[in-house]
């Protein structure tokens, strides 16, 4: 029999050093879980070889992105190698209220704003099995300078000292190993007693 629709959806923030996998974990995700609306960030850089507009990111100028500001339309947002990323608030809002799940995409910078706004939100931090495996990953994708490389594996280890912040930890060595314990996560989460309350209602 199924249960009557939860009342509100849950606020799931995904982080993870930049080549650790992230975006491939969260389309093996998706296509296990239908239910997940995926919030596409807004952001200034340039899209990358095969990246899609309003699929991949919502790719939008400076200015846009800074009149966004100042209208207060972001949930959260942040400067991340010299460009803006950000999550609509209006979209995400109107999701949650409907009941329906939400996954974000966030830096540690972000994902931090969230976690002050919205202490029911489920945050997740992804890692490689280990680092050099990390930097291996990096050198494999091969659209970025050796300079940039570091710069990205300097980063990796100050948002690595944000992990105690998040709730889970997630090692991305296989990819339907990592969404499976993604998964799990969002099951247990799911089955927390203030998340099924409505199931006991008037008994």
């Amino acid at each position: 029999m199924m249960g009557k629709k939860k009342e509100k959806g849950t606020l799931i923030v995904l982080s993870g050093p930049s080549g650790v996998g992230k975006s491939t974990v969260i389309a093996e995700l998706l296509s296990e879980r239908k239910d997940i609306y995926f919030s596409v960030s807004f952001t200034t850089r340039q899209p990358r070889v095969g990246e899609e507009d309003g699929v991949n990111y919502n790719f939008v100028a400076r200015e846009e992105f800074e009149r966004m500001i100042a209208n207060d339309e972001l949930l959260e947002y942040a400067e991340y190698v010299h460009n803006y990323y950000g999550t609509s608030l209006r979209v995400i809002r109107e999701k949650l209220d409907a009941g329906i799940d939400v996954l974000l995409d966030i830096e540690v910078q972000g994902a931090a704003k969230v976690r002050a706004k919205c202490a029911d939100a489920v945050c997740i931090f992804i890692v490689p099995p280990s680092f050099e495996e990390l930097s291996r990953r990096l050198h494999r994708r091969a659209t970025d300078s050796e300079e940039v490389i570091q710069g990205r594996l300097q980063k990796a280890r100050e948002e690595y000292r944000e992990i105690p912040n998040y709730d889970y930890l997630v090692v991305n060595d296989k990819v339907s190993d990592a969404a499976a314990e993604i998964i799990s996560i969002l099951t247990a989460e799911g089955c927390r007693t203030k998340n099924r309350m409505n199931l006991v209602e008037g008994v």
